[in-house]
């Protein structure tokens, strides 16, 4: 099995351990892996938990998969872009907004996973689609709002699939 870390990178207004998280972090635990949920919300500047993310990768060399949700999206895509980050599985990510540093995100890992509500509220589909479209990423758009409360079982369908195919791929460049 590949030695490598998962981390979650929570929204704006979250703290690291809610519904979604933990539910995460059950699937993680199948594969073998231990999701860090570092805790951000002293910081309301999304460039500034990037920082501190990027600070949290530079402590061991291990490559890191990365998960995110809304701001944590944007965290997770933004490190991505400057460590060894081999996959991101990002949820209604906070991409295009005004304030935020990156709107363009260049040296993504080949894995990137979207998931994003039809009728999110406070981030727009259609940003979801711009992104995926861009970056060429596995797009899943649910029925469901910008939480994504009603999908957690789907959530977890994918992001188990999502650490499958991640784990088989760093398994194949040991």
């Amino acid at each position: 099995m590949p030695d490598c870390r998962l981390f979650w990178c929570h929204g704006s207004l979250s703290r690291p351990w809610g519904t979604k998280s933990l539910a995460l972090s059950d699937v993680a635990r199948e594969f073998g892996l231990t999701m860090e949920g570092p805790d951000f919300s002293d910081l309301a500047d999304p460039d500034e938990r990037v920082e501190r993310l990027l600070s949290i990768l530079a402590e061991d060399d291990r490559p890191a998969i990365l998960a995110g949700s809304s701001m944590g999206g944007y965290v997770a895509a933004t490190a991505a872009m400057q460590a060894a980050v081999p996959a991101i599985f990002l949820l209604a990510p906070a991409f295009y907004f005004p304030g935020y540093a990156v709107h363009v995100f260049p040296n993504l890992p080949d894995r990137v996973t979207v998931v994003h509500g039809w009728d999110d509220d406070v981030v727009p589909v259609d940003n979801a689609i711009r992104f995926a479209r861009t970056h060429k990423a596995t797009l899943h758009v649910l029925a469901d709002g910008h939480r994504l409360e009603g999908s957690t079982d789907t959530l977890c369908i994918l992001f188990a699939r999502f650490l499958s195919r991640t784990m088989a791929d760093l398994g194949d460049n040991e």
